[in-house]
């Protein structure tokens, strides 16, 4: 399921999955509030409960209402809209990626970020050798 995360979701179904992520779990009206342009209440509800019916969400009750929480790790969702992204801007090519951010005037590195990046990429070499 997880490499069809990506692929499954519609616009407002990703956008609401992203929601879901950042807030841990949530409720309908706690999505609602946190989407951009703040769609109709029910038609969130809806979409929840077809992405709990896709397996990507699951809900607990409490009182009257429903908590979502997503069913795959962070991680695990990471991962495939990263290989997703990889796929579709950059022709699968994981440098081209590291390329565009390291060029990019507005991803600013700071100098961790690039010692974190170079042991990454010792660590890589390592690893292959």
């Amino acid at each position: 399921m997880t490499e069809a995360f990506q692929y499954e979701l519609s616009r407002r179904e990703r956008q609401i999955m992203d929601a879901v992520y950042r807030l841990g779990e949530a409720s309908a009206a706690d999505v609602t509030r946190a989407l951009p342009d703040r769609p109709a209440y029910n038609a969130v509800r809806v979409t929840l409960g077809i992405l709990e019916k896709k397996g990507f969400l699951t809900h607990r009750q409490d009182g009257p209402r429903y908590v979502y929480r997503p069913t795959i790790a962070p991680e695990k969702a990471q991962q495939s809209a990263m290989r997703h992204m990889l796929r579709t801007f950059y022709r699968g090519s994981p440098s081209a990626a590291i390329l565009a951010l390291l060029d990019g005037s507005a991803a600013k590195m700071s100098p961790q970020d690039l010692d974190e990046i170079a042991r990454a990429i010792a660590q890589a070499r390592k690893r292959e050798a």
